[in-house]
Order: C-alpha cells, then structure tokens, then sequence
C-alpha cells in the first residue's frame, strides 16, 4: 500500500505580443530563481478553469483569458511541512490564456519576482522539463491556429 497525498492544481501559460515576438510570465518563489509557470491547488468548489485564472492573478499580477485547454502533467515529490516527511502525487491542469491587463509587480507574497520573458528564453529557463513541454505545445498550437 503506498502512503501518499493527491493533490491537485491549474495553472497557466500566459502570453502577449510584444515588439520582439511572444512573451510569456513566468514566477520564481524562491532564493535559487528557479523560473516557472504560475499554478496553485484547486480550492473546493472551484472549476479547473475557475484556479487557473485565479492563480496567474495572484501569482503575477496580470489577467488573462483562457483560450484553451492545455495538457495534464504529473510528478512526485517529497515535502516535510513541520512533519515528517510525505510523498506527494501532484496533477496540474495548464490552460493556454491570453494577456488581458495587470502588472508583473502586483503579484502576491507566495512569489519573489514575476516577470515577462520572450519565449524561446522563457523555454530555455524554465527548471521543470514538464513545463518546459507545455509551453513548447503551447506554442505549437498557437502557431498553427
């Protein structure tokens, strides 16, 4: 029997066209600025769609509107939170969403710096290959649309 917590999350890539191209946002929470897509657990009563939004808002500061479903990703961690420690099984759900209004500067205290990057550095910074993958298919279908 594995003794493990599911938990669930949404998240997004947000986009805007810029002088030089595609930018998309992107958030450190920590010291080592570790670049990432902004996501966060689904609070109860919330559609997938519902945390999405609500999450790049209060992990960037910026508004967006989701154009479509993205992919499901999943991975294990191990976390102690004043405890012993726990094997978490996490499922994020990413929607593509385009830049409506906000600031970068108006995110919340859970990030460090939020802040707009053109994509192919945006691709090449971020530390998780399975984000790395949802924002390379974003842009596919972006492309192609």
């Amino acid at each position: 029997m594995s003794n493990h917590i599911e938990l669930v999350s949404a998240g997004g890539v947000v986009f805007r066209d810029a002088e030089g191209g595609i930018e998309v946002v992107l958030i450190t929470t920590d010291e080592e600025f570790r670049w990432q897509l902004p996501k966060g657990l689904i609070d109860e009563g919330e559609t997938e769609e519902q945390a999405a939004l609500r999450e790049v808002s209060e992990e960037t500061g910026v508004e967006g509107r989701i154009l479509r479903k993205l992919e499901v990703i999943d991975y294990w961690f191990v976390a102690s939170h004043d405890g012993p420690h726990t094997r978490y099984h996490k499922h994020v759900h990413f929607f593509l969403m385009e830049y409506l209004s906000g600031s970068t500067t108006q995110h919340d205290d859970e990030v460090l710096e939020a802040r707009w990057f053109p994509l192919a550095e945006a691709i090449q910074i971020l530390e998780f290959d399975t984000e790395r993958a949802v924002l390379e298919k974003a842009f596919s279908i972006h492309e192609s649309s």
